[in-house]
C-alpha cells in the first residue's frame, strides 16, 4: 500500500515513521521492500554520491535526475525531493516552478524545503499551490558556510525558543511534516509535543515521531568519519571493496573468465 502525506500524518502517535535517503533505483527498491515509509532524495547526494564537500553545489537538474531514478523503482514509501540551494531562495515563482518540476519530472510525491519562520511565507505559497511540503529546521546543511560548521542546536533557552517558533511557523504553512536535524533531544521533545504534524529526527534523539538516516552512513559506504549519532548496520563498503579486489586478482592471475 502506497504511503501518502495523509498516511504519515496519521502515524503520529501510532508508531514511529521510518525514513531513509535514496539516490538511485536499486536503493529505492530495497528500501521499499524493507517497508520504509518515506524515501528522501536528499541533496546529501552531493556529498555521498557526487563527491562534493557540501550540499551547496547540488543543482535542481541533479535532484530531478536522481529523484526520477528513485521514483522509477515504484516504492511504496512516499518519495520526497529536496529543493536544493539556491532554488529555495529565488523568487517565489521560480521556487514554485522548481517544486512543480519535482513532482512532474522527478515523480516525487512531495518536496522538502529547509528553513523555519523566514521561509514560512514561501512554503505557504507552495502548499497553497497543491504541492505537499516537508519542512526542515535545526541544522540547515545548505547554510553550512554561514554556520561555520556542524553542531547541535537547541542547547540554550534562546535557541530552544527560536527552534520552537520555527517549527510552529512551518506547521502553520500547512506542511505535512517536519525534519529536525542535530537538535538537543529535550528541545526535540518540546517540538514534537507542541506540533500536530509528525516530527522526524536526524541526530535529534528519540523524542520524535520518526527517524531518518542517510543510507550510505548506515550501510558503511560513507568515506571518512560518519556522524556520531549514526548506527552502522552494515559494512557494505568493506564487502564491496573486497569483492573488487578478488575480481581484480582473478583477472590478473588468469582465473577469470
Amino acid at each position: 500500500m502506497k504511503t501518502t502525506t495523509r498516511t504519515l500524518r496519521e502515524l503520529k502517535g501510532q508508531r514511529p515513521i521510518v525514513a531513509l535517503t535514496a539516490y538511485d533505483f536499486t536503493t529505492a527498491r530495497l528500501a521499499s521492500e524493507a517497508g520504509v515509509d518515506l524515501i528522501l532524495v536528499g541533496d546529501s547526494l552531493g556529498t555521498t554520491v557526487l563527491g562534493y564537500e557540501t550540499t551547496v553545489p547540488v543543482t535542481l537538474e541533479m535532484m530531478l535526475h536522481h529523484t526520477a531514478a528513485v521514483a522509477r523503482a515504484g516504492p511504496d514509501g512516499l518519495v520526497v525531493m529536496d529543493i536544493p540551494f539556491p532554488e529555495a531562495h529565488r523568487d517565489v515563482g521560480r521556487l514554485l516552478d522548481a517544486c512543480a518540476r519535482g513532482l512532474q519530472e522527478g515523480g516525487a510525491g512531495a518536496v522538502k524545503i529547509e528553513g523555519g519562520a523566514a521561509m514560512a511565507d514561501r512554503i505557504a505559497r507552495i502548499v497553497a499551490a497543491g504541492i505537499p511540503v516537508l519542512g526542515h529546521v535545526g541544522l540547515l546543511p545548505q547554510q553550512i558556510h554561514q554556520l561555520g560548521g556542524y553542531r547541535k542546536f537547541g542547547k540554550t533557552p534562546g535557541e530552544r525558543e527560536a527552534l520552537l517558533a520555527d517549527a510552529r511557523a512551518v506547521e502553520g504553512t500547512g506542511a505535512f511534516g517536519l525534519v529536525v536535524e542535530m537538535v538537543d533531544p529535550e528541545c526535540t521533545r518540546e517540538i514534537s509535543e507542541a506540533l500536530k504534524i509528525p516530527v522526524i529526527g536526524i541526530g535529534a534523539g528519540s523524542h520524535c515521531d520518526g527517524q531518518v538516516l542517510v543510507s550510505h552512513d548506515l550501510l558503511g559506504l560513507t568515506a571518512g568519519k560518519t556522524p556520531s549519532f549514526v548506527r552502522r548496520y552494515a559494512e557494505a563498503g568493506k564487502v564491496i571493496g573486497d569483492a573488487f579486489k578478488r575480481y581484480a586478482a582473478d583477472v590478473r592471475n588468469g582465473n577469470f573468465p
